[in-house]
């Protein structure tokens, strides 16, 4: 067989990363834009690899009946693929059926990644947001739509604008930005021309729209990787924002990390408070904590709020500019602090300086960490645990990453407490977030 053979072909499973799995001849295929338990036509893209192929769906012979018209119309089946933006790879099929998916996608990585048999595992939608008085302030939208709040364009060298074609970094126009807020997508249709490079669109609590225009990375490529694109007006990316979860504002970076769906945040504090409430024996409140990857201090909140005032923690982040709104956003722990340092170099430096005190104090706090998507790996599993806390709170947005890192923990003798409780942040995308609570 040869890349552009058309074949017809049944599928049978869902994949990690928002391919579905046939079979041709024995030989695994994985295809977008399917359903298992369908039949599909497909055109072979890569078939250079002996442990697999890769093809494009062209046409549905036998649909499933969880197939739906595709929530973004220009990704729909019946258009070319190479057509196709990214981004909505679950989104020609119902909202639960895609929650199934991502269910049994993170039972699988578990089970097979993470060798944890029997580890129960959840799923469910954003949570709503409050105010301070408790009240409903926001709400996930039953079709799943209208979640982004941050929105990344690219500038081809025509000065076209629009997100890239799925699978690929060739831009394209759209009608529509169906899972961006209306007011982002208002401003997504309206940019036009400009030079190469990439424009982030950003909608924090006020309802303003920001952009921040980033420009082409030029000079030479080291590996396979292009330098970051930077801000052609660092002031735009450095402009302070603020955000709002249950009445507490944090401050951030227009052009600095915060969580994408308008829910995240608000669904992410419930949950990682429900886990720190759940360890046995509560939490000491003598103890000293640690909030790992803490970016402004979002997660370092939530462990104030169920210590309580009197709170020791160290938020630990390498980003200097979302350090600096951590120390300010939680000012009013008096002992909470905000460090900049890589997570794995910090670790190593508390292990080796840390007093017996000190050490023992931190073996009796929990560690909060939410590393990003590669996980936060061997080095950094291996360092916490060697601090020994009483409970582990992880955060993690990938679930392949996360099973090979609680297989780290559980060679140190730390057993997943409850459910490791998946959310989908990421509706009508193959991306979904989790909750688990470790203990010793």
């Amino acid at each position: 067989m040869h890349s552009g053979d058309i074949l017809d072909l049944d599928i049978t499973d869902v994949a990690h990363g928002g391919v579905f799995v046939a079979r041709h001849e024995g030989r695994v295929v994985f295809v977008p834009d399917a359903i298992p338990g369908e039949r599909v036509r497909v055109r072979l893209t890569d078939v250079g690899k002996a442990s697999f192929w890769r093809a494009e769906a062209l046409e549905v012979r036998d649909a499933s009946p969880h197939r739906r018209p595709h929530v973004w119309r220009q990704a729909d089946i019946d258009v070319p693929p190479e057509q196709r933006p990214g981004g909505a790879d679950f989104g020609h099929m119902e909202l639960s059926h895609q929650r199934a998916l991502k269910l049994e996608v993170v039972r699988d990585a578990l089970t097979r990644i993470g060798r944890l048999e029997g580890v129960p595992a959840t799923i469910e939608a954003a949570s709503p947001a409050r105010g301070a008085d408790g009240e409903v302030v926001a709400e996930e939208r039953a079709d799943g739509t209208r979640w982004r709040t941050r929105v990344s364009l690219h500038v081809g060298a025509d000065g076209e604008v629009g997100p890239f074609a799925a699978r690929s970094h060739r831009v394209i126009s759209v009608e529509d930005h169906p899972l961006a807020t209306a007011a982002i997508e208002r401003a997504a249709l309206s940019r036009g021309g400009g030079a190469p490079g990439r424009i982030d669109l950003v909608q924090p609590a006020d309802g303003s729209v920001r952009a921040i225009v980033r420009s082409d990375p030029t000079g030479p490529v080291r590996g396979r990787r292009r330098p970051p694109a930077r801000p052609t007006d660092p002031r735009a990316a450095h402009d302070v924002v603020e955000e709002r979860v249950g009445g507490r504002p944090f401050r951030v970076d227009a052009g600095g990390f915060w969580q994408v769906h308008r829910l995240a945040a608000a669904t992410l504090t419930g949950a990682v408070t429900d886990a720190l409430r759940s360890l046995p024996g509560g939490i000491d409140g003598d103890a000293a904590h640690l909030d790992l990857y803490g970016g402004v201090g979002l997660l370092a909140a939530a462990v104030g709020d169920v210590v309580g005032p009197g709170m020791r923690i160290t938020s630990v982040e390498s980003d200097a500019r979302a350090t600096e709104h951590a120390g300010e956003n939680l000012a009013e722990w008096v002992g909470a602090r905000a460090e900049t340092a890589r997570v794995d170099r910090f670790l190593k430096g508390a292990l080796e300086t840390a007093s017996s005190a000190e050490r023992e104090r931190l073996s009796r706090g929990v560690v909060v960490l939410d590393p990003p998507r590669a996980g936060a790996g061997r080095e950094v599993v291996d360092a916490v645990c060697g601090i020994r806390p009483a409970g582990v709170v992880y955060v993690a947005c990938d679930p392949v990453a996360l099973a090979r890192d609680l297989a780290v923990f559980a060679g140190h003798g730390y057993a997943v407490h409850g459910d490791v409780r998946a959310i989908d942040l990421f509706p009508h995308s193959h991306h979904v977030e989790a909750v688990v609570a470790l203990t010793r």
